[in-house]
């Protein structure tokens, strides 16, 4: 056993019992009875996500395409990388591919997967998977019912200044962009 299982081991939280007290659509909200490893007893409130996927669609003359929406709990309009949620079952490179295609109307030649990582942690089980996706070609976007958005398209130096200047502040869309940049960069140096 090495010294990072050991510590893991002295880090586990069990759970004792757990009671949904909200399920809804997009997630399911929980509240854990838990045993601290000491053996104390505590309470965990936590969000139970199906997890999404994001792509950043970079074209050959190096331009990002990202949209424009308004996120309600933001109370504002964010510019953000295509992403989705994944249906029940779905696998995140097909959510990634599918949202690509319907809020942009890019299919890509190339997805590469780039990442997975844990937004909120602190509460919420949300994976989100990040891919790049390069060889584009463009038709015509299918968004879903009550959809509204409006497609950005700049270079991938200037999103990248962006996110450093705190324009853009969607974390997805902050990883995705620094993760492509940095796939791009170590792909022209091969």
């Amino acid at each position: 056993m090495d010294r990072d299982e050991i510590y893991e081991g002295e880090l586990f939280e069990k759970t004792v019992s757990s009671e949904n007290v909200f399920e809804g659509r997009v997630f399911t909200a929980k509240v854990l009875d838990v045993e601290l490893p000491d053996g104390s007893p505590a309470k965990r409130e936590i969000i139970c996500h199906r997890g999404g996927a994001t792509i950043v669609p970079v074209d050959a003359e190096g331009n990002v395409y990202m949209v424009k929406q308004f996120r309600i709990a933001t109370g504002k309009v964010l510019l953000e990388t295509p992403a989705g949620k994944l249906e029940e079952g779905e696998d995140p490179f097909e959510c990634a591919r599918r949202e690509l295609t319907e809020e942009t109307g890019l299919l890509a030649e190339k997805i590469s997967h780039l990442s997975a990582y844990y937004p909120t942690p602190g509460y919420c089980n949300e994976v989100i998977n990040i891919y790049l996706a390069q060889g584009l070609t463009q038709t015509h976007p299918h968004r879903d019912e009550g959809e509204f958005l409006h497609i950005v398209k700049m270079p991938l130096e200037e999103a990248v200044a962006m996110v450093t200047s705190g324009a853009i502040e969607d974390s997805k869309t902050m990883l995705g962009l620094l993760l492509a940049k940095e796939a791009i960069a170590r792909s022209l140096r091969a």
